[in-house]
């Protein structure tokens, strides 16, 4: 099959699965806030997010070890899994030991040291899915890949409505319903992709697979942690200095520009087993130049819309209580075009099997982004949060351009690219200004989206080409 359009397949396949997940979010949401009291709610929140801290601390990270190995046609596909769900196991058991510092950990007036055993096993059940997925995805098995997501939505939903809703088991019940569409995800593909056959610690677990995976996995750790600083910290700086309720209307706004990150996901699923597929062809640099400029347009172009419609989607989305969060969407969904930019060349760093680079820029932009924090937002609140985070996204992503230069020449179109980037920053400074007014600087902004659109059109077309075009011909094959 044409790289160009067995990338736009998967891409195709995936979207399946990603925006079922994410719709179910959204129902999801809705549902616990009717049948969860706030309090629960939240420490429902806070165990899920320890565990998804937990997960890669755990288990090393060996979930995108297992991964990347499998995308490689020469490795050992037998000592790739049985290294991931032996050092999974290990780290499970080791975390076990730490289980009575768990049951007395108690934020402020929430014990959750009660909720350790449930703790435990969200911790087990993820670390198990997750090693699943990225195996079979790395194996080729997108299909089945995509369909346990539509499978995991569907149990998660069932579980939650059987434990919150008929059952009434508050945040037990949050916790074991992602526990059981987790284990459920795990038979699933256990047996669908006859993993079985790829489990052996007798004979399968060799130091040619064992250390090479851990020496690409375990610089991955930090870089979980990096992350966390440049798109968390922030929030709770913005609480240090200017109190919990304008952190709350700041960590609405952050809701907008994860339309931005679907989109995103979506195409990268698929994009870091073309990336693998390719990097070593004799055309690699054009192959990764046409999909960056194809890419980068269109994430531009989607960032744009969003600006200009930021006001009308906060009262939609979020209602009236945080439809003031609107003021700091504009920068965020330059923060977040950006930061989906950075996640494009860190397929290179994947390819490359060079996750210490990936620790190291993402490194560069957590200074960047602490540094700025601490000027900025006792003097401008939540704006300078929102600007240190663009500006840390931005550096990081000047450094990866730059740096996977030795590995993939990928050649930006910056008489595109540049002209965009103007364009997209002055459309968020008319909207947040509002020197204007605000429906003259809704029509301004709608004009300058027109311009990104006219200056991205080729790229824009392009993507809509290869998708429909694949769309037809698996149409007509079904006829």
């Amino acid at each position: 099959m044409d790289k160009y359009k067995k990338l736009a397949s998967n891409t195709l396949i995936f979207a399946i699965g990603t925006f079922s997940s994410k719709l179910l979010t959204v129902v999801l949401t809705a549902f616990y806030t009717r049948v969860m009291a706030d309090g629960d709610f939240g420490g429902a929140t806070l165990i899920q997010n320890a565990v998804n801290i937990l997960v890669p601390v755990v288990t090393l990270a060996v979930d995108s070890a297992a991964l990347r190995f499998a995308l490689d046609k020469s490795t050992d596909k037998k000592s790739v899994f049985s290294t991931g769900v032996a050092i999974d196991i290990i780290g499970f058991g080791v975390f076990c030991l730490f289980a009575p510092l768990v049951i007395n950990i108690r934020i402020n007036d929430f014990d959750m040291g009660q909720y350790a055993l449930v703790l435990y096993l969200m911790l087990l059940g993820s670390s198990l899915r997750q090693l699943c997925q990225q195996f079979v995805r790395g194996m080729g098995y997108v299909k089945t890949y995509t369909i346990d997501g539509v499978i995991a939505t569907a149990t998660s939903a069932a579980a939650t409505f059987i434990y919150l809703g008929a059952f009434k088991w508050g945040i037990n019940g949050f916790i074991l319903a992602i526990f059981t569409s987790d284990m459920l995800s795990v038979l699933f593909l256990f047996f669908s992709a006859k993993l079985w056959k790829y489990l052996d610690f007798i004979h399968g677990l060799k130091k040619t697979t064992v250390f090479p995976m851990l020496k690409y996995c375990i610089p991955l750790i930090p870089t979980v942690i990096l992350w966390w600083i440049i798109n968390v910290s922030d929030q709770y700086m913005v609480t240090y200095f200017n109190g919990v309720a304008l952190s709350g209307i700041y960590t609405a706004a952050y809701k907008i520009p994860n339309f931005v990150i679907i989109f995103s996901a979506v195409f990268i699923n698929a994009w870091q087993i073309s990336a693998v597929d390719e990097y070593n062809s004799s055309g690699n640099s054009k192959f990764f130049s046409n999909i960056f400029k194809v890419y980068s347009g269109a994430l531009i172009v989607a960032g744009a819309l969003l600006i200009t419609f930021s006001r009308i989607i906060t009262a939609v989305y979020l209602g009236s209580e945080y439809y003031e969060s609107w003021h700091y969407v504009p920068v965020l969904v330059i923060a977040t075009t950006f930061s989906c930019l950075v996640n494009f060349y860190a397929s290179v760093y994947m390819a490359k099997k060079k996750s210490m680079l990936s620790m190291m820029t993402a490194g560069a932009g957590a200074i960047v982004n602490i540094i700025l924090n601490f000027i900025l937002i006792p003097s401008i609140g939540a704006y300078g949060a929102a600007i240190a985070t663009t500006i840390s996204f931005v550096v990081v992503f000047i450094i990866r351009a730059i740096n996977t230069r030795k590995f993939v020449n990928i050649k930006i179109d910056w008489i595109t690219f540049i002209p965009s980037c103007i364009l997209l920053a002055a459309s968020a400074a008319v909207i947040m200004l509002e020197t204007a007014g605000q429906w003259q600087s809704f029509a301004i902004s709608a004009g300058l989206a027109l311009l990104i659109i006219a200056v991205n059109f080729r790229s824009v077309a392009d993507i809509v080409k290869l998708l429909l075009d694949k769309f037809v011909k698996k149409s007509g094959k079904k006829a």
